[in-house]
């Protein structure tokens, strides 16, 4: 079975901020689907953050993260337009 990804691309207001709400909503990420994650951060933009999950659908994800709960929460944790990219995996391996 193919896996489902969701690639964010956001610029967010303060770091350490948004990292704490997103440490707090571990659990509800994983209710909703989410099953492992990365978040990376541009390496000259140390405010733009890409989180880059795998989940058990996409129409999970979709659900969550286009919630209006969701919403609420993105500006609590002061992200600046959110860009999401829902994938389906063609392919992957080890080199």
């Amino acid at each position: 079975m193919a896996m489902q990804y969701v690639l964010i691309i956001h610029e967010v207001a303060n770091y350490e901020a948004w990292k704490n709400v997103f440490d707090n909503a571990a659990t509800i990420r994983k209710e909703a689907g989410e099953l492992s994650y990365q978040v990376l951060k541009y390496d000259n933009e140390p405010n733009k953050i890409v989180h880059f999950s795998a989940w058990t659908s996409t129409a999970d994800a979709r659900a969550f993260f286009e919630s209006p709960a969701l919403v609420k929460i993105r500006e609590e944790a002061g992200v600046k337009a959110p860009e999401f990219i829902y994938l389906d995996e063609l392919e992957s391996g080890v080199l």
